[in-house]
């Protein structure tokens, strides 16, 4: 295989990351992120994103962020809003339902809730002989590589509020959503219309972490004790600190982000060029195109991609650029399926 376009979590990390920890050395340090690096990169955090008072916590992975937020704010009888193509749903084995709740879901476009869906799930949810939506999941990034924008945050935002619900963000790839021109909405904007979020950092440079954000209040109080009790709690913490201090200097997230996006919107005009269109549009580091079979036949033994839909004779396969593909296996690529077309 030349090159794999299945994720943007097949690099190890970026090298101001590795060489950020290996700096690290055997010095000691305080366990549980309680340490110097936890709390220097929570204040970072805290920065970009114009939120002072928010509280940041460090985990390992994002399905571990999910599970964390989602079953500490919800009480045993309640349960999750979500689009049926959301994570917590389609791909995390069910690990919302193993904490106790139910993933109540609506259809969604391009990966996106909106107000109407999630007013249809709370009316229809009317008693106490159901669930009791709580709160509500999107993610930005969507599943589908989509982005929501600032007016569609805000009307999720003000749904929310006006049904006592809270709102999660999932960020595993907030980087590349943030900084897609689609996209209209800041860090400082996304802490101030959503409860929880986090900042994802597997999919973009670091050896793998991610940064929960809660701007809610109440859902700050007792947060590491669920941590604690999910396995989230790490006693080398700042293995996961020490990278995002290393990935939040300089700019060097959004650097790595822009960088991923550039690469999938240039082998999606390479693609639109040869006369192919795409199943949704093309907004971050994921695209999915619609590509002829006999082509996507040849084109299998010479990269790695997800199957997303099989038509008649024409597939949607899914390609997903990251902060280290080279320029150079963009252009090689376009240049093989030029020859496979």
């Amino acid at each position: 295989m030349k090159y794999s376009f299945r994720s943007d979590y097949r690099e190890i990390a970026h090298t101001q990351v590795l060489q950020a920890l290996s700096a690290v050395g055997n010095a000691q340090f305080d366990g549980y992120g309680l340490d110097e690096f936890s709390i220097r990169a929570g204040e970072m955090v805290r920065e970009k994103i114009s939120a002072p008072s928010a509280g940041v916590h460090f985990v390992s992975g994002g399905t571990l962020a999910n599970l964390t937020v989602i079953s500490s704010a919800l009480r045993p009888y309640e349960a999750v809003i979500a689009p049926e193509s959301g994570h917590i749903f389609m791909h995390e084995t069910g690990a919302i339902e193993a904490t106790g709740h139910k993933v109540c879901t609506a259809k969604g476009e391009n990966g996106k809730l909106c107000a109407d869906d999630i007013e249809s799930i709370v009316s229809f949810h009317s008693d106490e002989h159901m669930v009791k939506p709580r709160i509500v999941y999107i993610s930005q990034s969507t599943e589908t590589g989509n982005v929501y924008t600032k007016a569609e945050l805000t009307g999720i935002s003000e749904c929310c509020r006006k049904n006592n619900l809270y709102l999660f963000l999932d960020g595993a790839r907030l980087g590349a959503a943030v900084n897609s021109p689609a996209c209209d909405l800041t860090y400082a904007d996304i802490a101030a219309l959503t409860d929880v979020f986090y900042i994802g950092g597997t999919k973009n440079g670091a050896l793998f972490g991610e940064a929960i954000v809660i701007c809610a209040d109440e859902l700050k109080e007792n947060f590491r004790y669920h941590m604690k009790q999910k396995g989230a709690l790490l006693a080398k913490g700042a293995a996961i600190s020490v990278q995002f201090d290393a990935i939040l200097r300089d700019g060097l997230y959004d650097e790595l982000a822009c960088h991923a996006n550039r690469m999938a919107f240039k082998m999606a005009e390479g693609i639109e060029k040869a006369g192919y269109g795409f199943l949704f549009p093309v907004e971050t580091n994921l695209i999915v195109p619609v590509l002829p079979c006999e082509a996507l036949s040849g084109l299998r033994k010479l990269y790695g991609f997800y199957d997303w839909e099989i038509f008649e004779d024409t597939a949607a396969v899914r390609f997903v650029t990251s902060w280290a593909t080279p320029e150079s296996k963009v252009d090689e690529f376009l240049f093989d399926l030029a020859g496979l077309l």
